[in-house]
C-alpha cells in the first residue's frame, strides 16, 4: 500500500529576522542616557536597582525584574534612578502581527521566563564581540570563536521567550488549591532566597538557613542544588558579590568597608570569592567601570 504523505508548513507566531544588538549594563547611580528612536524593536530588562525610562511621552521607575519594550519609531531614553543600575537591552527586527500586543507593555516578568533571559544572554556572549558598557555599539561582530549554532540559537531563544510571554498574556488566571510537588518545592527555594537577600550583609551559613526555614539540611540543599544548580552557600556568595559591585560603583566605601560590611571573614576572602565568581579581582572590576558622557 502506497501512502501518500503531506508535509505540513510551519506557521511562525513570532519570526525575528535580524538582531541589532545586545548589552547587558553595569552602571553607577549617575549614568545618564538622553535618548533616541530607531526603526526597530527594543528591550530593556531590568536585572537590578532601579531606572527611569521614557517611552514616548510617559516616563516611569522599572526596578529588579520589570521589562518594557520600546516600538519601532517610539522615541525613549534612560537613567539611573537612585541606584547603580544592571539592565539588559537587546534590540531587534520582527515585523510579526502578534508584536502588536507589545506596544506600550510593561511588567514584573515571570520566573519562568527569567531562565530564557540568561540564555539570551549567555548566547549572545559567546557569539558576538559585546564591548562593555558601549551604548552606542551600532552593529554586532561575530566572534572567530563562535559556537557552531550561536545565531541561530540567539534568535530561537528570543523568539521563544516572545511566544512563552504572549502565552501568559493570553492564558486566563488559575489558581491551585493543593499545589503540586513541584509548585511546593518552587515556593520553597524562592523562601531561601527571599532570606538570603533579606539578611545580605549577615554572614549566612546553610545551618542558620535551614534553623530559619525549618527544614532539614539534606531536604533544604537537595530541593535548592536540584532547582537553582547551585549550593545556598554558593549562592548566598553570589548575592553577596553582586551586591558588592553596586557598592564599588556607588563609590562610598572601600574594599576593607565593602568586605566588612557584607561580613566577609576578611578583606582577602572578599577578594578571593569576589574572583572567583566574577573571574576578576575588585580592583580590576572597579578599573572596568565606564561612565558614558552625553
Amino acid at each position: 500500500m502506497q501512502i501518500t504523505y503531506i508535509k505540513t508548513k510551519f506557521t511562525n507566531t513570532v519570526n525575528i529576522s535580524k538582531i541589532i544588538t545586545v548589552h547587558y549594563y553595569e552602571f553607577d547611580k549617575t549614568f545618564v542616557f538622553n535618548g533616541e528612536s530607531h526603526d526597530f524593536w527594543e528591550m530593556v530588562y531590568v536585572d537590578k536597582g532601579e531606572v527611569e525610562v521614557k517611552s514616548g511621552n510617559k516616563s516611569l521607575i522599572l526596578g529588579q525584574g520589570e521589562i518594557i519594550f520600546h516600538r519601532p519609531n517610539e522615541f525613549h531614553s534612560i537613567k539611573a534612578h537612585n541606584s547603580s543600575p544592571n539592565f539588559f537591552v537587546i534590540s531587534f527586527v520582527c515585523k510579526s502581527p502578534a508584536m502588536k500586543h507589545f506596544y506600550g507593555y510593561h511588567a514584573t516578568l515571570n520566573n519562568k521566563l527569567k531562565p530564557i533571559i540568561a540564555s539570551i544572554i549567555s548566547e549572545a556572549e559567546n557569539t558576538y564581540i559585546i564591548p562593555k558598557n558601549d551604548v552606542f555599539l551600532s552593529k554586532l561582530t561575530l566572534k572567530a570563536s563562535a559556537p557552531i549554532g550561536g545565531e541561530q540559537l540567539v534568535k530561537v531563544y528570543l523568539e521563544q521567550f516572545f511566544i512563552l510571554l504572549l502565552r501568559e498574556l493570553s492564558k486566563k488566571s488559575k489558581t491551585e488549591i493543593f499545589p503540586s510537588k513541584s509548585a511546593f518545592e518552587n515556593q520553597l527555594v524562592e523562601t531561601v532566597k527571599k532570606y538570603i537577600n533579606d539578611n545580605i550583609t549577615s554572614k549566612i551559613t546553610v545551618n542558620e538557613v535551614c534553623k530559619k526555614i525549618g527544614y532539614g539540611k539534606s531536604v533544604l540543599c537537595s530541593v535548592f542544588q536540584y532547582y537553582t544548580g547551585t549550593g545556598i552557600c554558593h549562592y548566598a556568595n553570589s548575592r553577596k558579590i553582586e551586591y558588592s559591585k553596586t557598592l564599588i560603583r556607588e563609590g562610598n566605601m572601600n574594599f576593607t568597608e565593602i568586605s566588612d560590611y557584607l561580613s566577609f571573614d576578611n578583606p582577602q576572602y572578599f577578594s578571593r570569592v569576589f574572583k572567583r565568581i566574577t573571574g576578576i579581582t575588585p580592583s580590576e572590576f572597579k578599573f572596568t567601570l565606564i561612565i558614558p558622557i552625553n
